[in-house]
Order: C-alpha cells, then sequence, then structure tokens
C-alpha cells in the first residue's frame, strides 16, 4: 500500500477519518486530495505524512514524527482545514472560469 487517500474529515474529534488505501504503483494524486501515510516510530508512536495533489505534481503537505497512537485526533485539524481550502478554491475556479466565459459572450 502507498497510503490512504482522505476521503473526508470531520471537524469532530470523536469521528474517523474517511480514507480508501491507495495501493502501490497509484499514480499521483488528483488536484485538492490528500494522501496520509504512517509507519511505526520504535516504541513512540508513529510517522505521519500528508501529501497534496496540485495540478502537475503532488507535494509534502505536512509531517508528524513520533505521533501518538491517536494520531488520527492530531492531524484532523489539518486535514479539515486543507481540504476546506481545497473545495473552496475549487468553486473559486469554477466561479472564475464562468466570469470569463460570460464576459467573452
Amino acid at each position: 500500500m502507498r497510503g490512504a487517500v482522505v476521503q473526508r474529515a470531520s471537524a469532530l474529534p470523536e469521528r474517523p477519518l474517511d480514507v480508501s488505501w491507495l495501493p502501490a504503483g497509484t499514480p499521483e494524486l488528483p488536484l485538492g486530495r490528500l494522501r496520509l501515510h504512517w509507519e511505526p516510530a520504535g516504541r513512540t508512536g508513529w510517522d505521519v505524512t500528508a501529501h497534496l495533489g496540485l495540478a502537475t505534481t503532488e507535494v509534502p503537505l505536512a509531517y508528524w514524527p513520533a505521533a501518538p497512537n491517536d494520531w488520527p485526533r492530531l492531524v484532523r485539524p489539518t486535514i479539515h482545514e486543507v481540504t476546506g481550502l481545497c473545495d473552496a478554491l475549487a468553486v473559486a475556479t469554477v466561479a472564475l472560469d464562468l466570469s470569463n466565459h460570460l464576459a467573452e459572450v
């Protein structure tokens, strides 16, 4: 496995992260999607990384070294805010494209 793609991240800390597994060999993430990867950090917890899909590449978003076993609670605020920002940017892009199209007509 290459990690998990975040489908949804509730702002409520008691809610689980909604993810789907990402098999190894999967191409880069689509625009605005987040991938989480975690691996054991010895006895101290988990090393967790998050990557963000951009238009032409995938970039590191955050890294939580030696996160405790309840690391989803730790990463949730960042994941929730970034997914909200990406959704807002997608809506703004559609509105701008529509505005440009209407200006040409």
